[in-house]
């Protein structure tokens, strides 16, 4: 290695021995090749004593090795009330990556900044630091977008100073912030956040990049929208898009100008923007027996979306067709898992599914193969290779889950 609820779950955090940050700690097991990997995965530990990247690489065959965890120069934090449970950020997109950039950016909670890491060219497991954590521009962070160019990160803020922020993204510089791009929510919150309920869930680009939107679950759910101009900066209001209950996270459906949106008070919400119909239509979807549907991702190979109900611990996948009609193809019991953020890469030409499996405090690796074909690939225990490197590990605590292939 180079040197340099609505659903708080009481379940019982797997605590690894603290630790005083350090720049980076190995996790790689003796004696492994490196050489051969295609790609990496990586989560984030969250803690409050110091928030690591936690990477693994991607083999040719899908399955994961961890490589190391890095700092990030920040703190992770726990939303309110306790006793806590393992969604510690109430979010979907608390790290993410950039093909383009080739970097990984995360938000640091409990320190109101956000970091970006460079991923090495020969190794996509090895993370390097660009600059220092920049301010988030508010509270207790929780989700972040990066554009299809790789030179803009925009994030939220759910806590007591709370909305959205926009940075520039250079390799030298690191995030630089685009002025006129801090924008309120205007949600009546604390720090840390008290949720799930009045909190954002996730910050994404419209599929044109000329928007922001925000999805905030209320009850009464909508999304927020902000027209961004030319110079990167935001209009000065959004304007809202109302539907769902608890919208929380968010994925363009292909080829319409609609998104689909996990919603764990309800099931699942399907938003459509077109502004060329008589008015834009919200359409809530009930799971029957659903716990807690929050995280959500969406396959290339099978066409369909994929729906992580937490406190079930089950995935439901969903086909939307051409007239956003939809319907549950299948679902897939996980046993003890509790899976939560979730990122689907494709090697070669083949999907698999990357779930942080947060109630085992683990990893879990799925083989897509096509529709209604959702198979356990690999699991990976957290807890002694955590244990044996020093490093401090909660399944309250993890979030995040992002991939990187090439």
């Amino acid at each position: 290695m180079k040197s340099s609820m609505l659903f708080t779950l009481a379940s019982a955090a797997s605590t690894v021995l603290a630790s005083t940050p350090t720049e980076r700690i190995s996790m790689a097991p003796k004696g492994f090749n490196f050489d051969f990997t295609v790609g990496a995965a990586y989560f984030m530990t969250n803690e409050a004593s110091g928030n690591y990247l936690v990477s693994s690489s991607v083999g040719a065959d899908g399955k994961l090795t961890l490589y190391e965890a890095v700092y990030t120069g920040g703190n992770g934090a726990h939303g309110l009330p306790a006793p806590f449970g393992v969604d510690g950020l109430f979010s979907q997109g608390s790290v993410g990556v950039s093909p383009a950039g080739r970097f990984v950016a995360n938000v640091n909670a409990g320190s109101n900044t956000v970091s970006v890491h460079a991923i090495d060219i020969s190794n996509p497991a090895q993370l390097w630091p660009i600059g220092k954590p920049v301010s988030s521009g508010g509270e207790f962070p929780n989700s972040l977008a990066i554009n299809k160019a790789g030179n803009r990160v925009c994030v939220v803020n759910a806590g007591a100073v709370n909305g959205v922020s926009c940075y520039k993204f250079n390799l030298s510089q690191g995030l630089t912030p685009i002025p006129n791009s801090i924008r309120s929510l205007k949600l009546n919150q604390t720090t840390p956040a008290n949720g799930p309920a009045n909190t954002p869930s996730q910050v994404i680009f419209s599929a044109d990049e000329k928007q922001l939107i925000v999805s905030v679950k209320t009850g009464n759910g909508y999304l927020a929208i902000w027209d961004i101009n030319t110079d990167g900066s935001l209009s000065s209001t959004f304007s809202t898009v109302s539907g769902g209950a608890l919208p929380f996270s968010m994925i363009y459906i292909p080829g319409e100008n609609a998104i689909f949106i996990a919603d764990p008070g309800v099931g699942y919400d399907v938003f459509n923007l077109d502004s060329t119909k008589a008015k834009t239509a919200t359409i809530s979807v009930p799971v029957a027996g659903q716990g807690a549907i929050c995280w959500s991702t969406y396959s290339p190979q099978s066409g369909n979306f994929y729906l992580m109900d937490v406190r079930n611990s089950i995935i439901s996948e969903v086909n939307v067709g051409k007239s956003l009609n939809s319907t549950i193809v299948k679902q897939y019991p996980l046993g003890t898992d509790g899976p939560l953020d979730t990122a689907v890469a494709t090697v070669g030409k083949h999907d698999f599914m990357y779930t942080l499996a947060a109630k085992a405090t683990g990893l879990t690796v799925l083989s897509v193969g096509g529709p209604g074909n959702l198979t356990v690939l690999q699991r990976i225990d957290l807890v002694a290779p955590a244990k044996a490197a020093k490093l401090t590990i909660n399944s309250t605590n993890v979030q995040g889950m992002a991939t990187f292939i090439g």
